[in-house]
């Protein structure tokens, strides 16, 4: 029996939204507090430095999904460009990484919706999502669409509350690197987290329509967007709060528009909070659950996830699993500590893809970009806090270790 095949219907408008909806919850509501920590006065450096890097990473994402329009992402592109094993690491990474984001995403949700209750409000939104995402990729477009009008209106919101309240200083919005670089660059790995849904579209190359042209426009207007919408809402929460009572805040955003004087804003804000949070956390399960089909294809993972739905062309029973991973997760573990483990596995996850684009071209010109976003992925990855970097490296040895016991057991 021929197995059904992933469909092609996502257009560049759906593309950018997936981006958007993985990107623009992420890092505006769960990781300015944390970076604001690491890098205190520093902290739009940090930003700076996490674009920087994000921007060399999407062009070199953008010219892979061209030439390999397909599931999974950067696993296919290090399989195809480096080898076997740098592709099953990339995947790897990018499965425990992202398991972890997705848990972060809800946990988000569950503290802006109902701090009393957050861990299970984020499992009940995990299972939502996935009972979703099971009935096409289409209809989870759709909810993304939903989902980036209403949090990009509450941002806006935000942005001209903050700047245009009398609470606002410009002097809050002084750059002092007093902390040490190592701060600063701290903060961009936490950052970096927040922009790495902008290839999260090249994880469903399968499932759009003329890749060659859609995935690369897709990637570049989703990250460009993402850039201006965060650098808009950092500026105003420092404006008001400050580096120290933005890295204090639980609830930043929330905690800005009442620093502005407005704080009937507060629910509203939280309310745009949870649905970017939903939004982030269902582009990455689509991400997560097609880097697993297509490892799954290779038999790096059971085979039964490379299952396709017969109806709703969807990797069902990989969704299923990313599913019921994350609600455990959702209801057991530390948003902080979730980012800054993704943050590890998702910097790896992007070396390879740099490494892969490095391939592309012998031109040294053409070679810039994935040297410096290679480069800056290894520098932020081990920049992140200690226990970031163990746990991910633990959890990196045991896929490698797990590699090379299915090499040496297929030789026997």
């Amino acid at each position: 029996m021929t197995q059904p095949e992933l469909r092609r219907t996502l257009g560049v408008g759906d593309a950018v939204v997936v981006g958007l909806g993985a990107m623009v919850g992420a890092g505006v509501f769960a990781a300015l507090g944390p970076a604001a920590e690491a890098a205190g006065p520093g902290l739009l450096v940090g930003l700076g430095i996490a674009a920087v890097v994000a921007y060399c990473n999407a062009t070199a994402s953008a010219r892979l999904a061209a030439r390999y329009p397909a599931s999974g992402g950067t696993y296919v592109y290090g399989r195809e460009r480096l080898g076997e094993f740098w592709g099953y690491l990339a995947g790897w990474a990018f499965v425990v990484g992202k398991t972890a984001s997705c848990a972060a995403m809800a946990l988000t949700v569950g503290a802006y919706a109902w701090p009393g209750q957050a861990h299970a409000v984020a499992a009940g939104a995990v299972v939502a999502l996935t009972a979703v995402t099971y009935g096409g990729v289409q209809k989870s477009a759709w909810l993304a669409r939903v989902i980036v009008a209403v949090v990009l209106a509450v941002l806006a919101t935000v942005v001209a509350v903050c700047l245009g309240s009398g609470a606002a200083e410009a002097g809050r919005l002084d750059v002092d690197l007093s902390g040490g670089a190592g701060g600063v660059l701290r903060a961009a790995g936490l950052l970096f987290f927040a922009f790495a849904g902008y290839a999260r579209v090249a994880t469903l190359g399968e499932e759009v329509r003329d890749p060659a042209r859609t995935i690369p426009r897709a990637v570049r207007l989703a990250l460009g967007i993402t850039l201006c919408v965060y650098a808009a809402v950092a500026v105003a929460a420092l404006s008001v709060l400050g580096a120290g009572g933005l890295a204090g805040a639980t609830a930043p955003l929330a905690d800005a528009v009442r620093a502005a004087g407005v704080p009937e804003l507060a629910p509203v804000v939280r309310v745009g909070a949870a649905v970017a949070a939903l939004g982030s956390l269902l582009a990455l399960v689509l991400g997560v659950s097609r880097t697993m089909l297509a490892m799954a294809r290779d038999r790096h993972l059971p085979g039964a996830l490379a299952a396709v739905h017969p109806r709703f062309r969807v990797p069902h029973r990989a969704e299923l699993v990313v599913g019921a991973v994350v609600a455990v997760l959702a209801a057991t573990v530390d948003v902080r500590g979730a980012i800054g483990f993704s943050s590890f596995g998702v910097l790896v996850y992007y070396a390879v893809a740099n490494a892969s684009a490095w391939t592309l071209s012998s031109s040294p010109l053409a070679r810039m970009g994935p040297l410096v976003g290679g480069l800056g992925c290894v520098v932020l990855a081990f920049a992140l806090p200690v226990g970031a970097v163990v746990a991910g490296s633990a959890v990196l040895g045991v896929g490698v270790a797990v590699y090379g016991a299915r090499k040496w057991l297929s030789r026997g």
